[in-house]
């Protein structure tokens, strides 16, 4: 069995956590491993191999959480663009045997009761050798009303419902026999392209089409023109609500889509005052507040049922219970061409890391770490210059045709419009400080020439 791990979303209701480029699959929460690390050590369990359905920035993101995990039977799709889980799921399965059980999952989901987990995986995969697609109700614990919902009997669906209103929830609670819809899904490759087939047959060609015409080199990656051709649905709408192959198993696995921070805080441990651990807090007759900050101190004076989230860049304040707002939030910053929703101060890159310290009008400073054996892209600015300076490790420079090796407190100035690359060949992380002064020192004010990872 597959396990297909479905990578997608930003998170945004745990901004300023969860960013763009860096969304809360892969921000480590939990015992310093991430959701998606967990999804892995969970489902390798009863998986021979994942299959990672990412877009290129988090792929590299994958990368490095799985190495860390030591998982290398890996295989990979590169969406250049999100067309919801019906596209995915099928171009991940145009490229497996079709008898091949899929178990596909989301990356970024929360389940404590792996015992039982793997008790209703074993039914799912029985119902799925029959031919049935196979999807997992979670019991219900509160009327939930962020959740769409399966009405089943036994295993058979009756009917799939969309998110409701309270009252309509706390109905459903009562009733015993509807289910949170979990977006976990089991069934043979083959048997859910023939439902795509039948159901919805645009959605069907236009993803054979790309799957063809992709390249399929070291990993799928699917061109960005065949990409946007095909039509954007999720697996509910585009089969599991018309198959009549479809069985709900009931679920009953302590699970948490841990999508906002109210959800965030019932996972964590927390001290007698109910306050979540945090070693850089000072709590003075505080109690039941979540509180994450990982870089300066937090004191908190008679403060009760408070969210207080600080990345450096970003304080987020929240009563408990308003934290689904965030979203709007985020919405402003998008308007307000902010960068905050999409960029940590640490940004991560296939070579390695770059962290600012400071950003001002008219120059940058960053400390920048590469990874042994790899190099930045050979590229150039138009609107920035820059100073390098080696802290640690070797640097090999390439500035035009110069190419060049700098040392511990050794330096170099590369001109606006000058090509240039850096790379480590040494065994040790190689950390410089970069100075950018300029008219500009956005992130996207690049030119990349030759690129080791295939990036634009």
């Amino acid at each position: 069995m597959t396990n297909l791990i479905l990578c997608g979303g930003n998170g945004t209701r745990l901004w300023p956590i969860s960013r763009t480029l860096m969304p809360k699959q892969f921000v480590k929460l939990f015992d310093d491993k991430s959701l998606f690390q967990l999804t892995v050590e969970r489902n390798s369990k009863i998986c021979h191999s994942q299959f990672i359905v990412s877009n290129s920035e988090q792929y590299f993101l994958a990368l490095d959480q799985l190495e860390e995990l030591n998982k290398t039977n890996n295989k990979y799709l590169l969406e250049p663009i999100g067309r919801n889980t019906a596209p995915a799921i099928a171009l991940a399965c145009f490229s497996l045997d079709k008898e091949e059980l899929v178990l596909v999952t989301p990356s970024d989901h929360l389940i404590k009761n792996e015992t039982e987990y793997q008790k209703v995986i074993n039914i799912a995969q029985t119902l799925a050798r029959e031919n049935y697609l196979v999807t997992f109700g979670i019991n219900p614990t509160f009327p939930e009303t962020g959740f769409g919902y399966i009405e089943a009997d036994g295993f058979n669906v009756k009917a799939f419902h969309e998110k409701p209103d309270f009252d309509t929830a706390t109905q459903y609670l009562k009733a015993g026999n509807y289910y949170w819809n979990s977006g976990m899904f089991c069934f043979k490759a083959g048997v859910f392209l023939e439902e795509l087939k039948k159901h919805s047959s645009e959605i069907y060609e236009k993803s054979l089409f790309a799957f063809n015409n992709a390249n399929k080199k070291e990993l799928l990656r699917i061109a960005h023109a065949d990409m946007l051709d095909i039509p954007e649905d999720s697996i509910d709408y585009a089969v599991m609500e018309k198959s009549s192959k479809v069985k709900v198993v009931p679920s009953d696995i302590n699970w948490s889509d841990v999508g906002s921070f109210d959800s965030l805080y019932e996972e964590l441990p927390k001290d007698e005052n109910g306050n979540t651990l945090n070693q850089n807090l000072i709590s003075i007759d505080s109690k039941n507040n979540l509180v994450y900050g990982t870089e300066r101190k937090i004191a908190t004076i008679d403060i009760e049922d408070f969210i207080i989230i600080d990345t450096g860049d970003a304080l987020l304040l929240s009563k408990k219970g308003s934290s689904q707002k965030v979203k709007k939030v985020v919405e402003h910053l998008k308007t307000s061409n902010s960068q905050l929703h999409n960029i940590h101060l640490t940004g991560h890159r296939p070579w390695g890391t770059y962290t600012v310290l400071e950003d001002s009008n008219g120059y940058k400073i960053k400390r920048i770490e590469v990874k042994p054996n790899c190099r930045l892209s050979l590229q150039k600015h138009v609107h920035r210059n820059e100073h390098w300076i080696v802290v640690s490790g070797c640097a090999i420079v390439t500035i035009d045709n110069d190419t060049f090796t700098l040392n511990p407190n050794e330096s170099t100035y590369i001109k606006a419009g000058q090509l240039h690359r850096l790379e480590n060949k040494g065994k040790i992380p190689l950390i410089i400080i970069e100075a950018q002064v300029g008219e500009y020192t956005g992130e996207d004010d690049i030119i990349r020439f030759d690129d080791d990872f295939s990036r634009n």
